[in-house]
């Protein structure tokens, strides 16, 4: 009788083992995906943040924008941590012409609207 009670109380053990590891495998990967989930929403308020910044201070100034104001954005681009936002921003900072600015005014705020809708 003490055999069988152990052996019954062994199989509970190892059933309930067996139970807790699964739910904490699926516990786990919930974490991970709302982790994803957080990183994305992070990346997409400092894109948002960054593209208001812009619109504001360079596409809404009536003057040269200062340097002060250039480093900020410089700033905001580069805490974005993407290198293609980064690169395009470059490409806008380094135009040659107006019109070159212009169009990459355009690709830069296309690539951010892009990137958001990922």
């Amino acid at each position: 009788m003490n055999k069988r009670l152990t052996l019954v109380l062994i199989i509970v053990l190892i059933l309930g083992n067996v139970f807790f590891g699964l739910k904490y495998k699926e516990v786990l990967q919930n974490a991970k995906s709302l982790e994803a989930v957080a990183t994305v929403s992070n990346t997409n308020e400092k894109i948002l943040d960054f593209t208001s910044s812009f619109i504001k201070n360079v596409l809404g100034a009536d003057k040269e924008v200062d340097f002060e104001t250039r480093l900020a954005l410089e700033t905001q681009v580069r805490n974005i941590n993407d290198r293609e936002i980064v690169a395009q921003w470059e490409k806008f900072t380094n135009s040659a012409t107006e019109s070159v600015a212009q169009e990459n005014v355009k690709k830069l705020l296309e690539m951010l609207v892009t990137k958001i809708r990922k």
